[in-house]
């Protein structure tokens, strides 16, 4: 790890005021995987701006939604009576990522942006265009276990880690955010990016635009909710496939449906066409199974994550059925 300065921000204003001066400088927070990036010399920035004094941890209910801050702890969002009331789903999946350790020291903001876990990102030592463009792609024709079966290119087929993201991708939030042109607002589900030919963007922030909170609308998802991880060990470990479900089951009949899948993308994976499919139908088995088929068109495999054309498809089922049955 190189030298660097960090110096700590007391404002969001002088914290991108701060950060606008130097090329290669970082915002950092809890900092679990900024630390990480940077041992591994993956990451190598000239200045860290620490902006854990910022007033950005508060988690407010207002009129129509819920506001979550940037710094907010995923164990304090998680472990919120009214959180767990409002939006269940949102905090089955915070509870499913990471360790207790790590939730305590990980911001909102933090899980949003963290890289992906692909090995070949990881390793200095072997090509990965997402660390260094035009490098190749390792994990084509590689290990790839772990990696993407929808949205890919032929320059990375990395996943996004997060299970929060797909929380919050399916709950329809906005992220709010502050840059050097002033604050703007990002539906969720476009703030990361599919990688296409420039797999290194992993996100749609502006040059040292700094995020200030996220906001989920009030719904009637507060019952009928499941979040469903398949990992390779039930403590900390990525997910091989999730899935977020949450349903507004009226006498037996689907009123509306929220779906998305981590652990299968670039970013998290929601199924707007298959929401649609569902609307208005009768909870049962078969509907589900043909939901679960019409979710998976488009996926491939790239060897070693064949198996996740099948697992895919047996996971939303499985969610779904959950999420019904409650």
């Amino acid at each position: 790890m190189k030298n660097f300065q960090i110096i700590r921000a007391l404002s969001s204003k002088s914290a991108v005021i701060s950060i606008a001066k130097e090329k290669e400088a970082m915002f950092i927070a809890g900092g679990t995987n900024l630390v990480d990036l940077m041992k591994k010399n993956v990451v190598a920035p000239d200045k860290l701006v620490d902006i854990t004094a910022l007033d950005l941890k508060k988690i407010e209910f207002l009129t129509g939604k819920t506001s979550i801050g940037a710094l907010a702890k995923n164990s304090q969002v998680a472990e919120d009576k009214a959180i767990i009331e409002k939006h269940p789903l949102l905090a089955m999946a915070l509870t499913a990522g990471a360790s207790q350790q790590i939730r305590h020291m990980a911001t909102v903001g933090g899980n949003m942006l963290q890289r992906t876990r692909c090995s070949y990102f990881y390793n200095t030592d072997m090509p990965c265009n997402k660390r260094v463009p035009k490098s190749g792609c390792g994990a084509i024709g590689g290990s790839n276990r772990m990696h993407a079966i929808f949205g890919a290119s032929d320059s990375c087929i990395a996943v996004h880690p997060s299970d929060m993201c797909v929380a919050l991708a399916a709950l329809d939030a906005t992220v709010q955010v502050e840059g050097p042109k002033g604050k703007r607002e990002i539906k969720f589900t476009d703030f990361h990016r599919l990688p296409g030919n420039t797999p290194e963007k992993d996100n749609t922030l502006q040059n040292k635009e700094l995020i200030t909170s996220v906001e989920i609308p009030n719904n009637n998802f507060t019952k009928n909710v499941h979040y469903l991880k398949v990992r390779d060990r039930s403590s900390y470990a990525f997910a091989l496939v999730s899935v977020a479900a949450a349903l507004d089951i009226q006498n037996n009949t689907i009123n509306d449906v929220r779906l998305a899948m981590g652990g299968v993308a670039h970013k998290p994976w929601r199924l707007t066409e298959v929401e649609e499919f569902l609307k208005g139908k009768t909870v049962s088995e078969t509907i589900f199974r043909q939901a679960a088929d019409l979710a998976m068109k488009g996926a491939r495999g790239y060897g070693d994550n064949d198996f996740k054309l099948t697992l895919g498809p047996n996971a939303i089922v499985e969610a779904l059925t959950i999420a019904s049955s409650k």
